[in-house]
């Protein structure tokens, strides 16, 4: 059916979001579990991310050979096996093992949802509107996932509820109508989009956004657990996803503000710069912070700064070429961007030391890296057609 496409679309980045957000969620009780270091646990998030990135340079291809409908398919059967997996896991093999097959779940998702949302959403004349209303529901998947996981009766219960969710998805994309796959992903026409100015700068955007995005989704509730720690609170590892959530929360608000602004590919530029703007003095909040009260504005702040980046990022970039570019020029620049997240973690991860606050500071810094590529972007000029 026709008028499921668009709720498939959104069911794609509801999940995507589960996906990234899942092992920030679990974080404190399976470091806990299985006695891991910072430095361990950070393997875990990173390896997710850089079969992300390989998964994404062949999935856009895939899917103009098979069709948006068996790609869809594959991504919730994958996704929910390896919330199974996550949930049966007694070593850290098994959660590579699950982070693997859910960088493969994940990027499958991903791609089916972030190239239908332009096209269905707002009649396809705005695609940064659309684009940040369609990742509305990924800042929704942001919330709920973390509470879901802390407010059941455990952590295993509530990934099972999640995989469950999937099968729910499963069953909807199996009866959607899909429009015909002409995302026209080759990998030398990516490349070759790669040289140019606006596709080079977006991904050089992305490759710090991704990154610091999945930093605060793998990395906030185990500050906010040390934080808590430190101030005696009763349950901190419960306080710690609740605070997480509210971080999906901001994003999730903040999207759909953005998504109200009509044109707003025409002012995403500006809008860019002055987020990451937001975002330095708020993820220094966070490096600097002595208390939970100071982190909890931070993380609020840092999600309402971030909420429109990602999709105006997109909508800008596409905006600048026909749509059959967009698979190529989405499946490059989210690549690159997926690398700098693996990387990110890993970094974070060896930081740490005695306090995951520590490794907060090399958020920062990323995110004034972001300023500049955001200010460079004004700059660059659309290319000849």
């Amino acid at each position: 059916m026709q008028k499921m496409t668009p709720i498939v679309a959104l069911s794609c980045v509801f999940m995507l979001a589960c996906c990234f957000v899942i092992f920030g969620a679990t974080a404190n009780d399976l470091v806990a579990k299985l006695g891991l270091t910072d430095k361990q646990w950070s393997l875990v998030p990173a390896l997710f991310l850089y079969t992300a990135c390989i998964v994404q340079f062949f999935i856009g291809a895939i899917t103009d050979k098979v069709g948006h409908k068996p790609v869809a398919i594959i991504g919730f059967i994958v996704t929910a096996a390896s919330m199974f997996l996550i949930t049966g896991a007694n070593n850290v093999s098994m959660l590579y093992i699950a982070a693997f097959c859910l960088g493969i779940g994940a990027m499958s998702l991903n791609t089916v949802g972030n190239t239908i949302i332009p096209q269905v959403l707002f009649d396809g004349n705005d695609p940064a509107r659309a684009s940040n209303f369609g990742n509305g529901f990924f800042g929704l998947g942001l919330m709920v996932t973390p509470l879901i996981i802390k407010y059941t009766p455990s952590i295993q219960t509530g990934l099972i509820i999640l995989a469950s969710m999937n099968v729910l998805f499963l069953i909807l994309a199996l009866t959607a109508e899909y429009p015909k796959a002409q995302l026209g992903y080759k990998f030398k026409t990516a490349l070759s989009l790669l040289g140019q100015g606006p596709v080079l700068i977006a991904a050089l955007a992305l490759l710090c956004y991704v990154g610091l995005e999945n930093s605060m989704s793998n990395w906030t509730s185990r500050l906010m657990n040390e934080l808590y720690t430190t101030s005696g609170a009763v349950d901190p590892a419960k306080s710690a996803a609740t605070i997480l959530s509210v971080f999906g929360l901001s994003i999730m608000i903040g999207r759909f503000i953005a998504s109200a602004i009509k044109n707003l590919t025409a002012i995403g530029i500006k809008l860019l710069a002055v987020a990451s703007a937001i975002s330095i003095v708020t993820l220094l909040s966070l490096y600097m912070a002595k208390s939970p009260a100071l982190a909890i504005v931070a993380v609020i702040l840092t999600g309402f700064a971030f909420a429109p980046v990602f999709p105006t990022v997109l909508g800008v970039t596409f905006s600048q070429y026909e749509p059959q570019y967009y698979g190529s020029i989405f499946g490059i620049i989210f690549a690159v961007g997926l690398f700098g997240g693996g990387l990110l973690q890993n970094v974070i991860g060896s930081m740490a030391g005695e306090t995951v606050q520590s490794g907060f500071i090399v958020l920062t810094i990323t995110a004034a890296a972001m300023l500049v590529v955001a200010l460079l972007m004004g700059k660059v000029k659309k290319p000849a057609s």
